[in-house]
């Protein structure tokens, strides 16, 4: 409440307190924030989505960074991708989740749910009408009031485990049940001890045959009553174990008004005595407060790495917002045995194996800022990740491209390449730099000996189509490879990245043989059209050509978003598009265009292009990632006030901390860290090198504390909603020029301040001198 106070003061809405201010001068001054950072997050951003739009397609994940189990709050029958819909009104449980995205849907997921008077308990049935208006959403706290039994839930997580606490009314009949969900459960109450043990096996592909996620639930008060369900939700009464398809448990108490039983439960992926340990460790005698107190402290401690000072309170929401979603992913797949030793139930091989092991992301999406903004930020925690990916190469005979936890078949690339290379460059300490360069080489070089599931092949890991790729220098359009260019387009960054870490390891031919398979996005483009396009095996393009056609030669984009995935060397770009004026041009076409389409391979129209189509930015399609770095590319054409125009729109326009606040799909931090490194005023346009390109900062003044101590603080009081081009930097004092930013100058610590205008200065970063790094600059 005295941050609110505050606030108001700060806006002239409380006259009464602010009346002696100076109007003009209270617009200028910087907010200093004065309650927990972590409360100025909504984890219901990006939850208001559907299956045809996605505004995030998020869920409220309570949780702590990075944890091995999401809880969350299901208005969804089990099995449904989009479980928290804003939208629906009825709530059918608390789940554990560790659901990474809708599309690639959950796994280990059970959930429980308190009812009172008549037994209820199949998943339509027990399901309670709840609104917004007394629901309380926090990172580290849920609160719920479930209004057709007058029964109050609450729930504080930990990374392992979890405290629940429901209060209940007056009642001779009050039930808390388990629901292992189905594709193989077990529950078992044990009521001397007050326990419910179990497991579930629900999945949506990539695990063994051996999967179980064993759970463990201790009540604080006896249970009077003890059922469980079994095959087609059959009630068996008085019984107290069962197993099968889809079984859950039942337990029973006489309550007073406001009596509160509290639950605690973990769970574990290894055995049911180490789901018990987590318990003990994680929770053990602890109060709810206290895991509630923990949970958020948690948070802090990350959220206030950065620190902003500004009066737009809003702004301040979405970043927030927007940061907490970038430390939930990749989750942590390990635990601590009984000697406190870090293990890991392999997910690839079954077994359980000692050290790190991290899973549910993407690369696809998040080697683009996400794993940046760890490399930044998170040094020590990447170096975790990198022995993650050592163990599951050694594991499965491949590194990740998408995991959930085991190897899935979806999107294309080979995106392991940049995250591990851009790691390396970037020195972060403790890899096993042999085993995984040995692993992105063996990407770059086979597909043989793939893994399956279900008996077929998964095309995501390794390269589809390397073969012609290495002898043709691109994936034909006509040999049934589908989003060819894509993936001739993504091998070639690819290869860049695996050249920049062999040079620095010495290997001379190797680094010569991949710098020149970089260039490979060459074979692609169309000097007719000055687009990417599909290529045939015998040198032709393809045709009929349609630069709108979504899909087909491309991956959930068109030519108009492709054309510009050459990470590595825009200058290349710009030269075969005939220079720098038709760059621009070029640029400027996608913006200023109608948002037209071109959806027949898809047969419908899918999200990503109706998210495109009503944003009114042209075919700019920021709702997906392929195009997401496409506005810095201006800088490299020396026009940097237009990247810093429409970074401000997008930033103001497409963001907010609400339901409806993300533009598109969220998948695993990326569309989030765009926004947090965007908001700073700079962004990685191309991971595996040591810059940064400057955009327009959100902020009158950012203050951020690397790992290492050093602060970097960066320093734009004029900025507001009409000052967003920048008329000059200074980098430590020093009048500085370019319009990029190295990773060393921020790791050293200093101050970048920004002279902000709301006139366009296009005299700034103007010189070939001052443009981000190009392959062909050198």
């Amino acid at each position: 409440m005295k941050g609110r106070l505050i606030w108001s003061c700060l806006m002239v809405i409380s006259i009464l307190s602010c009346k002696e201010q100076n109007v003009e001068k209270i617009e200028s001054k910087e907010t200093v924030l004065t309650q927990s950072l972590v409360d100025y997050v909504n984890p219901l951003m990006g939850t208001d989505s559907a299956f045809d739009l996605s505004n995030g397609n998020t869920y409220p994940a309570i949780a702590t960074p990075w944890a091995m189990n999401f809880w969350t709050p299901m208005t969804s029958k089990m099995g449904d991708g989009w479980t928290y819909k804003y939208d629906e009104n009825k709530l059918r449980g608390i789940k554990q989740t560790h659901q990474p995205s809708p599309w690639i849907n959950d796994y280990a997921a059970f959930s429980i749910m308190a009812i009172t008077g008549d037994l209820k308990y199949k998943e339509d049935e027990r399901a309670s009408w709840f609104s917004h208006k007394a629901e309380t959403v926090k990172p580290y706290y849920y609160k719920v009031y479930l209004a057709d039994y007058d029964v109050v839930a609450e729930v504080a997580p930990t990374e392992r485990a979890a405290h629940f606490k429901f209060t209940f009314p007056k009642a001779d009949q009050s039930y808390i049940m388990l629901d292992a969900f189905f594709k193989g459960s077990m529950v078992k109450i044990i009521p001397e001890e007050r326990k419910i043990i179990g497991y579930c096996r629900n999945n949506s592909g990539g695990v063994p045959d051996n999967f179980h996620n064993y759970f463990v639930a201790e009540f604080d008060k006896d249970f009077n009553i003890n059922h469980t369900w079994g095959e087609d939700w059959k009630l068996v009464e008085n019984s107290k174990e069962n197993e099968g398809e889809h079984v859950g448990a039942i337990i029973g108490f006489e309550t007073k008004k406001g009596e509160t039983i509290h639950v605690k439960i973990a769970s574990s992926f290894i055995s049911p005595e180490q789901a018990q340990l987590n318990l003990n460790r994680e929770i053990g005698n602890d109060t709810f407060k206290q895991t509630q107190i923990k949970a958020k402290k948690a948070w802090e401690k990350e959220l206030s790495r950065i620190k902003i000072e500004d009066d737009n309170l809003d702004h301040i929401k979405t970043f927030y917002s927007c940061l907490y979603r970038v430390l939930l992913f990749p989750r942590k797949f390990y635990e601590f045995n009984e000697k406190n030793e870090v293990v890991h139930y392999s997910p690839y091989n079954g077994k359980v194996l000692p050290g790190y092991m991290f899973t549910d992301n993407g690369f696809w999406d998040t080697f683009r800022a996400v794993f940046p903004f760890f490399n930044m930020m998170y040094p020590e925690l990447n170096s975790q990740i990198m022995e993650g990916l050592v163990n599951t190469y050694k594991e499965s005979g491949w590194l990740p491209e998408w995991a959930s936890p085991g190897h899935r078949d979806c999107m294309i690339g080979s995106n392991s390449a940049p995250i591990i290379a851009d790691a390396f460059l970037k020195e972060i300490p403790n890899m096993d730099v042999e085993t995984l360069f040995e692993a992105i080489l063996k990407n770059a070089t086979t597909s043989e000996g793939r893994p399956l599931s279900n008996g077929k092949e998964i095309r995501s890991v390794g390269r589809e189509g390397i073969d012609y790729y290495n002898k043709l220098g691109y994936v034909p359009y006509d040999v049934n490879i589908n989003e060819n260019a894509a993936r001739t387009l993504e091998y070639a960054y690819a290869d860049f990245t695996i050249a920049k870490m062999a040079e620095k390891l010495g290997k001379k031919e190797v680094a010569k043989t991949f710098y020149e398979r970089s260039k490979n996005y060459k074979n692609l483009f169309d000097p007719t059209t000055k687009l990417m396009r599909g290529k045939n095996q015998d040198g032709s393009f393809q045709s009929p050509f349609n630069p709108l056609k979504w899909g087909d030669a491309f991956t959930e984009g068109n030519s108009l978003h492709y054309t510009w995935s050459v990470f590595h060397d825009i200058e290349g770009l710009i030269q075969l598009m005939g220079g720098k004026p038709e760059f621009e041009k070029q640029l400027d076409h996608v913006f200023n265009m109608p948002p037209e389409f071109d959806a027949s391979y898809y047969g419908f129209t899918i999200h990503e292009i109706r998210e495109m189509q009503i944003v009114n930015m042209g075919n700019y399609a920021h709702g997906n990632q392929p195009i997401q770095h496409m506005i810095y590319l201006y800088n490299y054409a020396n026009a940097a006030y237009k990247t810093q125009e429409k970074i401000r729109e997008v930033l103001t326009k497409l963001y907010s901390a609400t339901p409806d606040g993300y533009c598109g799909d969220e998948d695993n931090g990326q569309t989030s860290a765009w926004y947090v490194f965007s908001a700073l005023g700079f962004y990685p346009v191309t991971p595996g090198v040591n810059q940064y390109v400057i955009g327009s900062p959100l902020f009158k003044k950012v203050t951020i504390t690397l790992e290492n101590g050093n602060e970097f603080v960066i320093n734009a009081p004029e900025n507001n909603q009409e000052n967003f081009y920048i008329q000059s930097t200074s980098l430590n004092g020093e009048t500085y020029h370019n319009s990029y930013l190295d990773y060393e100058a921020i790791q050293q610590g200093g101050r970048l301040d920004f002279k902000m205008t709301n006139t366009p200065n296009k005299d700034w970063a103007n010189s070939n001198e001052e443009v981000p790094y190009s392959l062909s600059k050198e």
